[in-house]
């Protein structure tokens, strides 16, 4: 995500992490994402924006032909804890609230690595 289009925006960019704190914090660090997460362990904000879990979806033949070539690109990916278990079939989303709550924009992910862009996320301001 472009931060600076964010930040010179003036939006507020909050992460919502099912994971336990470990894993948060392991994959904050390893990412250098320096934005503000929340845990939601019950997954009920999940549940409140019909964020799926699908097998189908996540192991699908794009996204695995997809994750083999940033693996022959040498692309680096924040490496696991051996001992946290997350649901890698839990699937995401993008939402733009406005300071009263309304959504102002949704995008429940198809897959891991469908995201809106920038310039989507921005004009629902």
């Amino acid at each position: 995500m472009n931060s600076k289009s964010l930040d010179a925006h003036s939006v507020e960019v909050v992460i919502v992490s099912f994971g336990c704190r470990e894993g948060a914090s392991h994959w904050l660090q390893e990412t250098g994402c320096r934005y503000d997460m929340l845990l939601d362990p019950d997954r009920k904000m999940y549940t409140a924006f019909s964020l799926e879990a699908s097998l189908k979806k996540v192991l699908n033949f794009s996204n695995m032909l997809l994750y083999a070539e940033y693996v022959a690109d040498n692309m680096e990916f924040p490496r696991d804890l051996p001992s946290i278990q997350d649901d890698m079939f839990q699937l995401g989303g993008d939402f733009v609230l406005d300071e009263h709550g309304r959504v102002l924009f949704s995008h429940c992910c198809q897959s891991p690595i469908d995201r809106p862009t920038v310039e989507d996320i921005l004009s629902a301001q």
